[in-house]
């Protein structure tokens, strides 16, 4: 089981590493600080290089530290926060990530929360450090966390888009009046 458990640890952490290396420093075909925060902001995450930078270091970091097994419940409780949001971002699109849906963020979310029950196995830090095993109260209140922080974050972005919609129906001449 240990075996398993660094192999999924090191491909879910190190593609959520490089993945938020791509909004970090442009890497793996990535469109950095500017372009991710120009998206960002358009769909109401502002200001947008700001939320870029808070992002691709919540998936840098979150990713590095799922695949050393280190505070494997926090890695998860970001991983579910950061990609419940994104979850979020491609839900319009549905499932398929052919269709640029929300799938792939629904894996990492998925993974991050196996690893959170499970712990992260004898072959990690947490191992090391005689914490490889997870309670399932920790566990799932690491899971909430991150779901929570998501349901908070899109709401803020669903409030920015109302309030530039409201913006924009108002008249010019209403203004002037």
């Amino acid at each position: 089981m240990d075996t398993g458990l660094l192999i999924l640890r090191l491909v879910l952490g190190l593609l959520l590493a490089a993945h938020g290396s791509q909004k970090l420093f442009g890497w793996f075909g990535g469109y950095g600080i500017a372009g991710t925060g120009g998206w960002l902001a358009s769909i109401g995450f502002r200001p947008g290089n700001v939320m870029a930078v808070i992002t691709g270091l919540a998936e840098l970091l979150a990713g590095l530290a799922l695949a050393l097994g280190l505070l494997t419940p926090l890695a998860a409780a970001a991983v579910v926060g950061t990609l419940g949001v994104a979850a979020w971002t491609h839900s319009a699109n549905g499932l398929w990530g052919t269709n640029g849906g929300y799938e792939m963020p629904l894996l990492f979310i998925a993974g991050a929360s196996a690893l959170a029950f499970t712990g992260p196995g004898a072959f990690s830090i947490d191992g090391l450090l005689g914490i490889e095993t997870v309670s399932p109260v920790v566990a799932l209140g690491a899971i909430a966390l991150g779901a929570l922080s998501a349901v908070v974050v899109v709401a803020k972005a669903k409030a920015t888009l109302a309030a530039d919609a409201r913006s924009a129906s108002v008249e010019p001449d209403a203004v002037s009046a």
